[in-house]
């Protein structure tokens, strides 16, 4: 009897063994998935970086793959499991991918890989001014040139297809613009901790309650940039680094932190303090889904409530434990939200 329970111990150890040694290489390769991705974007910025030192102009790029087959690296975010294809059940498989202030088509890098191993296809792209697109940021002075690479988008369309459109931050005011301009070609339109203001508001007035008022921060933010001189209005803003950490990167990895110092460019002025004008016929016919972010810094969860009690969407959706970059922080909770908002009929 001894020598079988001694057997049946050496087995459940061989097992456990076994078991262990799956998850180990499980588990080196979800890491080395992720590290292949970040040092793709990482590159992508690196790039933009020197582009930036030697080039005047517009330019555009897509992060991530630019084969529209499916990838057959495994989700990096889905902890080794294989990720299910939904494009089967959805009528409208294509995403459009929007940044927010400060950031570029290289913030989502992580969405892009997850939706394109689900089957779906999603596309970034760079606002004026920002990534890739070399435009000199103190000359963009209205939303409608800001947003013009998206729009640009949604105008080349078939005429029979429809888009999800997802912005993040004040990328929520060019989607507003876009769903205002184009209500017949967007499905959906999800707002990320986004800006997803009244007709009448400034994007800027939603973060009042962390800058201050818009006339307050024109006249005393040590932020302001003046491209046309200290004795022309403010042309733009950039945060300092350690208060971009703390006010937009609070829960994110290390590594995504890195890549956001060296991507971040001016956020353009103008854009930011131009009065939405939108209409009940177009941009209140549009179905509108909203994300919160509960560890927020840059946009309270107060405010977020505020935001989505003063211009009801159809839906909320709430992260626990992500910063003002659901991106970077909370990637796979934020993927299940866009799966589960492009599932509902």
């Amino acid at each position: 009897m001894g020598n079988k329970i001694i057997s049946m111990m050496k087995k459940d150890n061989k097992d456990g063994g076994s078991r262990s040694k799956r998850m180990n290489r499980s588990q080196r390769k979800l890491l080395a998935d992720e590290e292949m991705l970040h040092r793709r974007a990482l590159s992508m910025a690196i790039h933009q970086a020197q582009l930036s030192q030697r080039f005047d102009g517009s330019m555009s790029r897509r992060v991530g793959s630019t084969s529209t087959r499916k990838r057959t690296l495994s989700d990096p975010f889905s902890n080794g499991k294989q990720v299910p294809d939904f494009s089967e059940s959805l009528i409208v498989k294509k995403f459009v991918l929007v940044h927010g202030e400060g950031f570029g088509a290289w913030c989502w890098y992580k969405m892009v890989a997850s939706l394109e191993e689900s089957g779906l296809s999603p596309t970034t792209v760079d606002l004026t001014g920002s990534g890739f697109n070399m435009t000199d940021t103190n000359i963009v002075s209205t939303l409608e040139e800001y947003s013009k690479p998206l729009i640009q988008l949604l105008e080349n369309l078939p005429e029979d297809e429809k888009v999800i459109l997802v912005g993040h931050s004040t990328g929520g005011a060019s989607i507003s613009y876009a769903l205002e301009r184009f209500p017949e070609k967007i499905s959906k339109a999800i707002f990320v901790c986004a800006t997803m203001v009244s007709d009448g508001q400034r994007p800027f007035d939603v973060f009042s309650e962390e800058l201050g008022s818009a006339e307050r921060f024109m006249k005393e933010s040590q932020f302001l940039i003046y491209g046309n001189g200290k004795d022309k209005p403010p042309t733009g803003f950039m945060f300092e680094k350690q208060h971009m950490k703390g006010l937009y990167f609070n829960q994110s990895p290390n590594k995504d932190i890195a890549l956001a110092m060296i991507s971040m460019r001016p956020v353009p002025l103008g854009p930011m303090m131009e009065k939405a004008s939108l209409t009940a016929e177009r941009y209140g016919k549009g179905r509108r889904f909203y994300v919160q972010t509960l560890d927020d810094h840059a946009l309270s969860p107060d405010v977020q409530e505020k935001v989505v009690r003063e211009n009801s969407p159809e839906g909320v959706f709430k992260i626990k434990g992500s910063d003002h970059c659901p991106f970077f922080s909370k990637p796979q909770s934020l993927h299940k939200i866009l799966l589960e908002i492009a599932q509902i009929p």
